[in-house]
């Protein structure tokens, strides 16, 4: 189990930075001359980005506070469990965020269509590279007929 929480805390440090970056872009947004131009949909999917990103620092943050409340408490597989299911769903939220700063920039710059497009391309790839390529290393790791390692 210690090795699992120092793998899921050197995990969390990478993917901490990235949120708190894109976290940090999206609040000083409202603080720029162009921002007064967007229209009401841009300024929806604008406030509904800086709540996901609100809420992917929560989830990717979460471990450590929950560390500190069960420090010495005997409980590392309940930690272990519990903080990896925070980063799972701290990542789902975080591709959300990526994908949809994506769409907001697009559309603002080009327009809706290709915001549209690209927010979903990147939402596509991230579904790729951060789910459907690991699941396709583990099928293969495991061999066709389920044997291998677990």
């Amino acid at each position: 189990m210690d090795r699992n929480w120092n793998e899921l805390l050197q995990e969390l440090r990478v993917t901490q930075t990235g949120v708190q970056i894109l976290t940090g872009f999206l609040l000083t947004l409202p603080f720029q001359a162009r921002f007064d131009d967007l229209d009401d949909t841009q300024r929806l999917i604008y406030l509904t980005l800086v709540v996901l990103a609100a809420i992917a620092t929560t989830l990717i943050v979460a471990p450590v506070s929950l560390h500190r409340v069960m420090f010495r408490k005997r409980l590392k597989p309940e930690l272990v469990d519990a903080g990896d299911r925070m980063a799972r769903a701290g990542l789902v939220v975080l591709a959300l965020v990526v994908a949809g700063t994506t769409l907001l920039i697009f559309d603002v710059v080009v327009g809706r269509t290709a915001g549209l497009v690209v927010g979903a391309g990147v939402i596509g790839l991230l579904a790729v590279f951060w789910l459907l390529v690991p699941l396709r290393l583990i099928r293969a790791a495991r061999g066709a007929d389920g044997a291998g390692p677990h």
